[in-house]
């Protein structure tokens, strides 16, 4: 089939999936848009179809996870399930995007240690350079390692030699892409102490490698291996002090590229300052909120931004196009043009598109880590009912007063439940020494399991949900005629985030990027 058909034939089959899921959430809205917590208080197991409770009711927490959460054949079931369970577990499954990548080693279900580079050192990869583990969690170890390796490749792919960091932190995917890969860089952060941070650490690394060049014999050849450039040579990345607005055009952003930052970085990272008219790849990991789609804007407008790839998180601080009270809106004076979700004009299209503040909050959660906790039948999951059963005593007390925050420790599940409600409430300015029902309360901690069990439906289309929020986001760049993939990249078992949406515009096949390292696309 030649390539322009076979793109075309995918383009509408992630149209009819978007349909689908859209169809799914719409159903099961009553159950999906609700809040654990309130299980108790607003009688939430009726909302779950009655055929599903006693099937339900009957799983241990490991059954929880192996029938339910996880894919594959439904076995060691011990009675017959309705029809209408099987068929939500298996539209959640068909309808989410696989998050396992190809390659990177995951670890299988119920092991531990993380990514296969963390196996002999759980903090350090084996596959960095120990230059870029200082100052840096294993977590984003994976993770500039991996989208590091795909950037360095679009960068080629494209002809450019400049990456724009946006949203960059401390600064570290940008170090590495820098001083790793001999890229120049400019990573524009809304933070000032993570800019200056950035800027330290930048010094401290270069500070590092001078002192190890001195110390080694110009003719050693390891100490050109190091990490590929000599110190003197290395683009230092320039940290912007900025923030992307959604509703900025690309000429603002362009403006924004060219500004000096702050008197503080005056006279750092010039080899890595974007000079005007120089083409450029966009990347972003972890962009929160709206700062994913305000770049993916910035890349589908801006000529001078050949690629980009974008890994998003913290769904729920995007805004909507809803009018829901308690949503976050569009920024003012803005609309649909600049909304987080939905971006496409084909999602824009469907009825019943839309996705209240509980479920995108929903695709933020980790199914793989919850699932593990589940198969291990860890005692901190008590705490949902825990928290359900407290909810119940603050309506006695206080009934104006719905689902507040209660701040818990780690070791919540060891306290009796008692302990755990006197000190909750005293944090809440209520009376801790009011009595409730000792006879109610156990009645309600019995129910533990049925609790577990309805937070588990609910989970188990967390990765349906995200998979419609990145396939928005696919589908409007497609709109707009670029082509783009999205990869799960990094070990979800380790980061819970990792897709990445690349895309490129001169020309580029972006599946030609990709290679059993990097993933494959979905």
């Amino acid at each position: 089939m030649p390539v322009g058909e076979a793109q075309q034939r995918l383009f509408e089959q992630q149209k009819q999936r978007a349909v689908d899921i859209v169809r799914l959430l719409s159903t099961y809205s009553h159950m999906l848009d609700t809040y654990v917590i309130e299980f108790f208080s607003e009688n939430l197991w009726e909302k779950v179809p009655r055929s599903w409770r006693a099937t339900l009711s009957n799983l241990t927490t490991p059954q929880m996870s192996t029938l339910l959460l996880e894919q594959g054949p439904c076995m060691g079931r011990e009675s017959v399930w309705p029809l209408s369970l099987l068929a939500y577990r298996a539209s959640a499954h068909a309808l989410a995007f696989s998050r396992q990548p190809r390659g990177g080693s995951p670890s299988p279900p119920g092991a531990g240690g993380g990514p296969e580079e963390f196996r002999a050192n759980g903090s350090q990869s084996s596959k960095l350079s120990h230059h870029f583990r200082k100052h840096v969690k294993p977590k984003k170890q994976h993770e500039i390692r991996r989208l590091g390796a795909m950037v360095k490749k679009l960068c080629e792919a494209t002809g450019c030699e400049h990456v724009v960091d946006v949203g960059s932190g401390q600064g570290h995917l940008s170090r590495y892409l820098a001083f790793g890969h001999g890229l120049h860089l400019t990573g524009v952060e809304a933070g000032e102490e993570l800019v200056a941070m950035a800027r330290r650490f930048d010094k401290d690394l270069l500070l590092s490698l001078k002192k190890e060049a001195a110390r080694k014999s110009k003719s050693d050849e390891r100490s050109r291996e190091t990490l590929g450039l000599e110190p003197a040579r290395i683009p230092l990345p320039h940290h912007l002090l900025g923030w992307v607005d959604p509703r900025a055009t690309w000429e603002d952003f362009l403006q924004l590229l060219e500004s000096e930052g702050s008197p503080e970085g005056e006279g750092e990272g010039e080899r890595g300052r974007w000079r005007a008219g120089r083409p450029f790849v966009l990347t972003g990991l972890h962009a929160c909120g709206d700062l994913g789609p305000a770049t993916l804007r910035q890349f589908a407008h801006c000529p001078s931004a050949l690629g980009i790839t974008a890994v998003s998180c913290c769904y729920m601080k995007t805004t909507t196009t809803s009018t829901t009270a308690g949503e976050p809106a569009s920024p003012p004076g803005g609309g649909a043009s600049e909304a987080g979700y939905p971006m496409s004009a084909w999602i824009q299209g469907l009825p019943g598109h839309g996705l209240p503040y509980k479920l995108r909050e929903l695709a933020c959660h980790a199914l793989e880590d919850y699932a593990a906790r589940l198969r291990e039948g860890s005692a901190g999951l008590q705490v949902h009912c825990y928290r359900a059963v407290l909810e119940t005593i603050i309506r006695q007390l206080k009934p104006s007063l719905r689902r507040p925050g209660v701040q818990t420790s780690k070791k919540t599940h060891l306290l009796p439940f008692g302990d755990y409600a006197r000190a909750a409430l005293q944090k809440l300015g209520l009376d801790p020494g009011d009595q409730w029902d000792a006879s109610q309360v156990q009645s309600l901690l019995a129910q533990e399991r049925t609790v577990v069990a309805y937070f588990c439906l609910n989970l188990l289309l967390a990765p349906v949900i995200e998979t419609l929020i990145l396939l928005d986001r696919v589908l409007y760049l497609k709109e707009q005629s670029y082509q783009c993939e999205l990869i799960p990249l990094f070990d979800p078992t380790f980061s819970p985030r990792n897709f990445v949406l690349v895309a490129a515009k001169v020309g580029v096949r972006v599946s030609d990027l990709l290679c059993p390292e990097e993933g494959r696309a979905v």
